[in-house]
């Protein structure tokens, strides 16, 4: 009986996991992407906001940073579940 089970498991476990890992990898993407189009949103008011301190141009660049990184790591967790996906 336990054969069964362990052979059954063999057969289905990667039928069902590989859909949920690419899954799980696009969920992680759209999170990324959402945070780095808000990243962009704030990047956009504090541009408009500039008027040439030290204090404005880090309003600007350090979510500047934090947007690219997340769109990076949004991107990348995308093509990753596409990667999955395909094997």
């Amino acid at each position: 009986m336990g054969q069964l089970i362990s052979k059954f498991l063999s057969h289905v476990l990667p039928g069902v996991v590989r859909p949920l890992h690419a899954l799980w990898n696009e969920v992680i993407g759209f999170l990324f992407i959402v945070f780095a189009v808000v990243a962009g949103f704030y990047v956009i008011r504090a541009m408009r906001n500039f008027e040439g301190d030290i204090e404005g141009l880090f309003r600007i660049v350090l979510p500047a940073l934090f947007g690219l990184v997340m769109g990076y790591f949004g991107v990348s967790s995308f093509l990753r579940a596409r990667k999955i996906s395909r094997s």
